[in-house]
């Protein structure tokens, strides 16, 4: 018999964290007695919540059972969760984004792309090696859902347009050579 509650899933949990030294260690620490995997971590120190804190994504990987467990943990620590339940990432994509992306702000850009899809930012690398007075260019690692892969696309797209910048979109499968 498969005991369905033993296997692993991916989650995702938004916090609003206060702006002080030691917060986020003290969001981490419910993860980690709860039994919880890290898989990455959002911190958008630079972009601020309606309520003036800062946005986290925590991606994590537990069973059902840890994972509210973890939940449980955060908000008996006084951590303000803002959203927790199973988001499962089944598709990745890299994609590089060029331009002036200091100055049209990286975080907003950043939070851009993830307004209105679901997908999550996984790793930034953002290089600029004449100064970010003449451009940069970042390495964006996206998850989402399967069958989702378009519409993020197209969310990156827009956000360049707006911005200015230029997107150099990942290889897919074609057809026969």
């Amino acid at each position: 018999m498969n005991d369905h509650s033993e296997e692993v899933h991916a989650y995702t949990v938004r916090l609003e964290l206060v702006d002080e030294p030691g917060e986020l260690l003290r969001a981490l620490d419910p993860i980690a007695n709860n039994g919880g995997n890290l898989l990455s971590i959002f911190h958008e120190r630079g972009n601020l919540t309606p309520r003036g804190h800062i946005p986290v994504e925590v991606d994590l990987e537990a069973t059902p059972e840890r994972f509210d467990a973890v939940v449980e943990g955060l908000r008996d620590a006084g951590v303000n969760v803002i959203q927790a339940g199973a988001e499962r990432y089944s598709e990745e994509l890299t994609v590089i984004v060029v331009g002036d992306l200091v100055q049209t702000d990286l975080s907003d850009t950043l939070s851009a792309i993830q307004d209105g899809t679901d997908t999550s930012i996984t790793d930034v690398s953002l290089s600029a090696p004449e100064g970010t007075e003449n451009g940069a260019s970042a390495r964006l690692r996206l998850k989402t859902q399967s069958g989702e892969s378009e519409t993020v696309l197209d969310s990156v797209r827009s956000v360049a347009e707006r911005k200015d910048l230029r997107v150099i979109e990942p290889l897919t499968g074609g057809g026969e050579a």
